[in-house]
């Protein structure tokens, strides 16, 4: 029998548990994936054929292996891993989805994109003294157009948190307990710490990446380490959601 409400959220922890679930996590966040891979076909010519970094490397792994055939092998497994984890769930507790609950989960990734631009900033700003969070990325944006911009925030949402906070964060905890024999705890800490610090060093390679700042560092060093514990507590969608929310929030101040 689960409690009325999940006390530190104010949300039914019934809507909590079921949310984190493959069969509304991963489907809630597939339009992020949709409109990324079709924003990046209608922008795949000229100086606007940019991806995401994340993507890139994802897609380049495979490359590595299969040659022509990596990118589309690549989508096949993306696409197919994640339907086969939402049909054995709802196979597990039943066909039916509630459309509420991906409308709630909606609502409660635009909250937690705004608590995240107030928390990490002040965050940031009380360990560095600095007042300017609004000009990460500025670099950036300035050398790509709005549409560019919006499928590469897009895409963060859905690769970096599949690369960084799935993929990196879960094999570093893994390698840090079967080669070094860390206690789980240990392991997932320092991983975590790890993954944050290659997220945010990641921001800064390539052609389009910004240019390197104390603040910036920091306050991307921080947003991983909250993207990392929003994974753990809410799943992949919510996160992918709120990660996406955030970047798009920042297009549309500047």
């Amino acid at each position: 029998m689960t409690g009325p409400r999940l006390s530190s959220l104010g949300l039914p922890s019934s809507y909590v548990q079921v949310s984190r679930a493959p069969r509304y996590s991963l489907l809630f966040a597939l339009p992020l994936l949709v409109f990324y891979q079709v924003l990046a076909v209608l922008l795949a010519h000229g100086p606007r054929s940019v991806r995401n970094g994340a993507d890139v490397i994802l897609q380049g792994l495979f490359t590595a292996v299969a040659g022509a055939w990596g990118p589309p092998l690549f989508m096949l497994c993306l696409i197919g891993g994640g339907l086969w984890l939402v049909v054995r769930d709802m196979h597990a507790h039943g066909s039916r989805l509630r459309g509420t609950v991906f409308v709630t989960m909606l609502g409660e990734s635009v909250a937690l994109a705004l608590v995240f631009g107030l928390c990490v900033g002040t965050v940031t700003s009380g360990v560095l003294g600095l007042l300017q969070m609004l000009s990460i990325g500025a670099g950036a944006e300035g050398r790509i157009d709005a549409w560019t911009h919006l499928m590469v925030s897009l895409g963060a949402g859905i690769y970096e948190e599949l690369l960084f906070r799935v993929l990196l964060v879960g094999a570093l905890a893994a390698g840090a307990r079967a080669l070094l024999g860390w206690r789980p705890m240990t392991a997932g800490v320092t991983a975590t710490i790890l993954g944050a610090a290659i997220f945010s060093a990641f921001h800064y390679i390539g052609p389009y990446g910004d240019r390197l700042e104390v603040y910036s560092f920091v306050f991307r060093m921080i947003a991983g380490l909250f993207f990392s514990a929003l994974y753990l507590v809410r799943g992949f969608g919510i996160t992918a959601w709120t990660h996406a929310l955030y970047d798009v929030s920042l297009l549309l101040l500047h």
